[in-house]
């Protein structure tokens, strides 16, 4: 988190068990904002927990956005009338903090229900994960965002997730490579900080041992390696 500090002003976590609920504790201690979000699984009493620790948390002052699930209906780990629940207990558990829940941009245009339950709708935007060249790649995710805010209702719209890998087989025509990794992240900054959209950079430090469904490219997200050296230093 130190390491973090000088260059975040918000930091999102993913959990609410097993040490997770240490995150935005360390985050407010440091001045940071918190975006804490409770994993949802189908596993419904491990659910349980996640939720009372999510609601636990921000009854503490430690929660500045409630994220009640990640990327659950792309999954398909639950269905939409068992996640607006649990979207609707946070909400009316939390009254003073905006409650959203996180996916893919698209599941916001195919779930209205879910879109209209949140009050803040926070969009995971990947043109890597749907093959796009990084020369279009900035193209593609503006008209990603156009798409979520246009189902919006006038909420405001984060992105919570985007990024690049910098290691891995090609995917269609994404190539991760350390030169397109570095002009992605440049790229996503200066259109965020133009254009004053709210984005979560994904992610802070490479993740070794997430391999597997998302195949070599897994492990290689982080603008930090697994040894917690900035990758791209000596690139800028």
């Amino acid at each position: 988190m130190a390491m973090l500090k000088p260059s975040v002003q918000w930091i999102r976590s993913f959990s609410c068990c097993q040490g997770n609920d240490l995150i935005p504790i360390i985050a407010k201690e440091m001045g940071l904002k918190t975006l804490v979000g409770a994993w949802l699984g189908d596993d419904l009493e491990k659910n349980e927990l996640e939720i009372a620790g999510l609601i636990k948390l921000a009854k503490q002052g430690l929660v500045d956005i409630a994220a009640v699930g990640n990327e659950v209906m792309y999954r398909k780990d639950l269905n939409e009338e068992q996640l607006l629940g649990y979207i609707a207990r946070v909400k009316e558990a939390l009254p003073d903090i905006p409650v959203g829940y996180v996916d893919a941009y698209y599941e916001f245009e195919d779930r209205p229900a879910i879109t209209q339950a949140c009050d803040v709708i926070l969009a995971n935007c990947y043109p890597f994960w749907e093959g796009c060249a990084l020369e279009y790649s900035l193209l593609y995710m503006k008209d990603m965002y156009r798409r979520t805010v246009a189902v919006a209702g006038g909420k405001k719209v984060i992105i919570t997730e985007t990024g690049w890998p910098n290691q891995g087989e090609k995917f269609y025509g994404a190539q991760p490579s350390e030169e397109n990794a570095l002009r992605y992240f440049l790229n996503t900054q200066h259109w965020g900080k133009t254009e004053n959209i709210d984005i979560f950079y994904f992610s802070s430090f490479d993740e070794s041992w997430k391999v597997g469904a998302e195949d070599d490219v897994g492990a290689f997200w982080g603008l930090w390696d697994k040894d917690e050296q900035l990758k791209y230093s000596q690139l800028s």
